[in-house]
């Protein structure tokens, strides 16, 4: 797969969209993620399950239990004077506790307004565009452009797509994968061939020497790593290239970056077949699992009466 076929792959452009009446044509032949399916836009009948949908429902979420209630507590600790004065009439007590209980929803949104910002970055360099100046200007986001750029330089980093959306008809679902990279340096750390084909990911959450990086990334690698095609620009389905079976998280962060490797062969690829057994589960039949109680029937003796 040459840079430029590779290229080619990333994510179209608004513009262009088709209307209603005519038939998908260039870029409107790539399938759209909405409401957690991407639908193949030249047959109706064809949804395909986003990937990040599937682990969102399909794997559990202990460790975002425990940073959920660590926020809430951290929170009301620091908050204490207001939360008291608000405990004492009903009225703020109720905007208080719903404020309280949205401390990490609000934080994650933070995170992913970052997250959103570092993606649109990275997709800017590996197509050879220029920095958007709202995201160079930004101060919250510019230690991550810095901190990304020393990361290509010092392992002489060079990337294969950007944005692509992929899937595995057979195993129905879709997914828009971060890119392919190469590094001789990663490869040489590896023990595998300089020009190798890594799957790669970005994660901006967590602290950089301590968490932020965690094994479902191996199962979403994975699933973009067996996916049967993806799109190039021009809406024309592409096989892959075959990727390495360990994949690179770039943990990026304001003090620093720090490349992981995380394995997305064959064993991780079964654990997210899993995954979506169990979200196929939770969607459909979990809902017609648990019946109505059961009451006794009444006697002859109580319906006469």
């Amino acid at each position: 797969m040459s840079t430029d076929t590779a290229l080619a792959g990333a994510k179209a452009p608004a513009a262009g969209r088709r209307s209603t009446k005519s038939a998908p044509t260039g870029a409107d032949r790539i399938p759209r993620r909405s409401q957690g399916w991407y639908r193949d836009p030249l047959d109706s009948k064809v949804k395909l399950r986003s990937v990040t949908t599937i682990l969102s429902q399909g794997m559990p979420k202990e460790a975002l239990v425990f940073w959920a209630g660590n926020l809430t507590a951290e929170t009301a600790l620091d908050n204490l004077p207001y939360l008291v004065r608000a405990s004492l009439r009903p009225e703020d007590r109720a905007e208080a506790y719903d404020w309280l209980r949205r401390a990490h929803t609000r934080k994650k949104d933070a995170r992913a307004a970052v997250g959103s910002a570092v993606h649109q970055l990275i997709e800017a360099h590996v197509l050879g565009q220029p920095v958007p100046d709202e995201l160079r200007d930004d101060e919250e986001v510019r230690p991550y452009v810095a901190h990304f750029e020393r990361f290509v330089s010092d392992w002489d980093v060079t990337f294969e797509a950007s944005e692509m959306v992929v899937a595995n008809y057979t195993r129905g679902y879709a997914g828009t994968l971060d890119y392919y990279l190469r590094s001789p340096l990663i490869a040489a750390e590896l023990g595998t061939y300089a020009d190798t084909v890594f799957m790669g990911d970005t994660k901006t959450g967590g602290e950089l020497d301590k968490k932020g990086v965690y094994p479902e990334a191996g199962l979403q690698m994975a699933a973009y790593a067996h996916a049967e095609v993806g799109w190039l620009r021009d809406g024309s389905k592409v096989p892959l290239p075959t990727v390495y079976h360990t994949g690179i998280v770039l943990h990026l962060r304001p003090e620093g970056y720090r490349p992981v490797p995380v394995a997305c062969g064959a064993a991780e690829f079964a654990a997210f077949c899993h995954a979506r057994d169990i979200a196929e589960f939770q969607r459909t039949t979990a809902k017609g699992v648990v019946g109505e109680a059961l009451t006794l029937p009444t006697t002859s003796e109580e319906r006469a009466a």
